[in-house]
């Protein structure tokens, strides 16, 4: 008989960070029980993974702030509890897996948290070979993890939960750095620990296509973040779907999609939540009212799975964007680029042209080289000499200022960036170091605070922002100097849909200025709904590269490189449909 006992009782609990005006979340009340698989969801800044951070005592124990109401897990009183001790009824995989990694192998570090149980080494071998099986680094168990890609790492945190044995599992935001088959490889793991019945999962999401057949309830936080809805999740989405738009949380892509083509005129009953539910809807005979003309379906932007405002939906449009203008030079050059990382090989003769004004996205599994080629081509990682030139100068030999004023770039990780105390400082550092009148800085400064949402945050400390605020910031830090080349790294990560679609829609707004972009993203809807480029990466060398439509209309060649169009991709282009 499975226990009907909650793993995890919250009641009333408010948590204000340091220096913060409000709490947030606020006054939040729920129960997890065995079987249950938790989607919380809100926007950027609701307070899910300080909420998070609450369940197994890091708050507030190790994170300064105030907690009011309680956290009971396992019957154990959060605020009472040792985090060591809590960890045996609460194991937690951050938003940024580099936070938690402390060993110099794979392996040490699924054992590190059972040696620390005192469990039998037995015991605990058996632990880490079956975690690191299910996450698939079991033959990389020698390696140091530094070596991994950041999907590695990431998969690695997973391993490491799944070993504890906890009862309940913590994740925020498990698979935003992972291609296809490893989201897969995660839901099938975390599948298989819930099929027993004794476990709970909660999961802080974005990428709900994937989450949608796993989970088994979904917990909406308002911008205020107190509970603004809990249910079953098809019942919570259908239900209150104009509310959760306008909140700007994110929703499944195929919702998105058929919520832009009820307003051109498509009828939806029930509305699907799935591609295949989506599928089967667009294979039903059409109503009347959805032959509507070509130029009414495009004039709609509502429920895009990435939409954009409408001053820069000119840029969406496939055609504008395959017609983009690419002069004979290139802004951007590799020619024979090869990096190597220690002893490891990681690019192989890289030959790439990049033409000024496109956007350009760089897309491949875990491990191909993503990260590695962007960060050679900013300078980032000083590439080898004559082998890649951006705006007429090489990274190698440059100086930092002259490369800055010509590329700028934004992490994965956003702290790995951040150098100042405030947030106002660490967007107005770049214009100090250029001799910027104080009254320039304090204008363009004010103008990006406002353009992100973060400017109630301008005295705060970017180290205790939300995610998605740091990324904000980080973003705002690489423009704020004017560079004619932006480098992006995962930049819709740990975004609410609201924020994501802005930014997309200011990097159309800068692409239109002439800035060329490049972003790397594991996203393969957005590259198909914005990127004017596509360069796909297998195992460190340029598998392919050209117009996104052009790539996107032969799925072999993702296939070969070991991706898989996005379900929604294959559902319209099976029913003869795009998105405007």
């Amino acid at each position: 008989m499975r226990s009907t006992e909650p793993l995890l009782s919250v009641r009333d609990l408010s948590i204000t960070h340091a220096d913060a005006a409000h709490p947030s979340p606020g006054d939040v009340t729920f129960d997890i029980r065995p079987g249950e698989v938790v989607l919380l969801l809100g926007p950027s800044g609701s307070g899910k993974s300080t909420l998070t951070l609450a369940l197994n005592g890091l708050i507030p124990h190790a994170v300064p702030s105030t907690m009011t109401g309680t956290v009971s897990a396992g019957g154990i009183d959060t605020a009472d509890a040792l985090t060591s001790t809590l960890s045996t009824h609460v194991a937690m995989v951050f938003q940024d897996p580099d936070a938690q990694i402390v060993t110099g192998t794979v392996y040490d570090e699924v054992a590190f948290g059972p040696e620390n149980l005192l469990l039998p080494l037995d015991e605990v071998h058996a632990r880490v070979e079956d975690a690191l099986r299910r996450v698939g680094l079991w033959e990389r168990r020698d390696e140091n993890p530094d070596r991994l890609s950041g999907g590695g790492r990431q998969r690695l945190a997973i391993g490491c939960a799944l070993a504890m044995g906890s009862p309940l599992i913590v994740l925020d935001e498990p698979t935003a750095n992972l291609d296809p088959q490893g989201i897969d490889d995660v839901y099938a793991a975390l599948a298989d620990v819930i099929a027993a019945g004794d476990r709970a999962i909660l999961l802080v999401e974005h990428n709900l296509d994937a989450a949608m057949a796993f989970v088994t309830r979904t917990i909406v936080l308002d911008r205020a973040g107190r509970v603004a809805f809990d249910g079953v999740p098809a019942d919570v989405i259908r239900g209150h779907v104009d509310e959760l738009l306008d909140m700007g949380v994110w929703l499944p892509a195929a919702t998105l999609a058929a919520l832009r083509m009820q307003d051109a005129g498509a009828r939806f009953d029930p509305l699907p939540l799935t591609p295949d539910e989506l599928a089967a809807a667009l294979a039903a005979p059409r109503s009347l009212s959805e032959e509507r003309s070509d130029e009414t379906k495009r004039a709609t932007h509502r429920g895009s799975a990435h939409p954009v405002s409408s001053r820069s939906a000119r840029s969406t449009t496939r055609t504008d964007l395959d017609r983009g203008a690419t002069p004979d030079t290139p802004i951007i050059r590799a020619s024979g680029l090869t990096v190597r990382r220690h002893r490891t090989e990681i690019l192989h003769g890289i030959d790439l042209e990049i033409a000024p004004g496109t956007l350009t996205a760089i897309v491949g599994t875990n491990g191909a080289g993503k990260t590695t080629l962007l960060q050679s081509l900013a300078g980032v990682v000083p590439p080898p000499k004559r082998q890649v030139t951006v705006d007429g100068v090489d990274p190698a030999s440059a100086s930092p200022r002259e490369l800055a004023s010509r590329i700028g770039f934004v992490f994965q990780n956003p702290e790995h960036q951040f150098i100042t105390h405030t947030v106002f400082d660490e967007l107005a550092h770049g214009l100090r170091l250029r001799r910027t009148p104080d009254a320039e800085i304090a204008e363009r400064v004010g103008s990006m605070l406002e353009r992100f949402g973060i400017e109630a945050k301008a005295d705060v400390h970017p180290f205790l922002l939300s995610g998605g605020e740091k990324r904000r910031l980080s973003v705002g830090t690489a423009l704020i100097t004017r560079p004619r080349v932006l480098a992006l790294d995962e930049p819709t990560f740990g975004q609410d849909r609201a924020r994501a679609s802005e930014l997309l829609a200011l990097l159309h707004d800068l692409r239109d200025e002439g800035t060329t972009i490049l972003i790397v993203t594991h996203d393969l809807q957005l590259v198909a709904e914005h990127a004017t480029h596509t360069v796909i990466l297998h195992e460190g060398r340029v598998h392919a590269a050209g117009a996104t439509s052009t790539l996107f209309a032969d799925e072999q060649t993702f296939r070969a490189a070991g991706l898989r169009l996005p379900p929604l991709q294959r559902v319209l282009a099976a029913a003869g449909r795009e998105l405007a």
